[in-house]
């Protein structure tokens, strides 16, 4: 999990506006700040399959959101691809 102070970080890079916390590139910012927990996380427990599990669905739907921004507004897609530093 991550922080409360680390999630206001984040979502106050990615918001489009200042009430702005569910947009589709907050979401998908977030879910890959927790993804980067729990791959630290799992170097340490290889193990610990219900974290891995939990893992896979954050992927599945980070990778969900990242297809719906890509179908409704490539520009945004990309910049954010680009911040975030994931392949595209």
């Amino acid at each position: 999990m991550i922080s409360t102070t680390e999630k206001e970080k984040v979502i106050n890079k990615f918001k489009l506006h200042e009430k702005d916390t569910g947009s589709a590139e907050v979401q998908i910012a977030l879910l890959s700040e927790e993804i980067e927990k729990l791959l630290n996380h799992l170097q340490k427990h290889k193990k610990d399959l219900h974290s891995k599990k939990g893992l896979l669905k954050m992927v599945a739907k980070r990778r969900k959101l990242l297809k719906y921004l890509e179908k409704t507004n490539e520009k945004k897609y990309k910049e954010l691809v680009k911040k975030i530093g994931l392949k595209s």
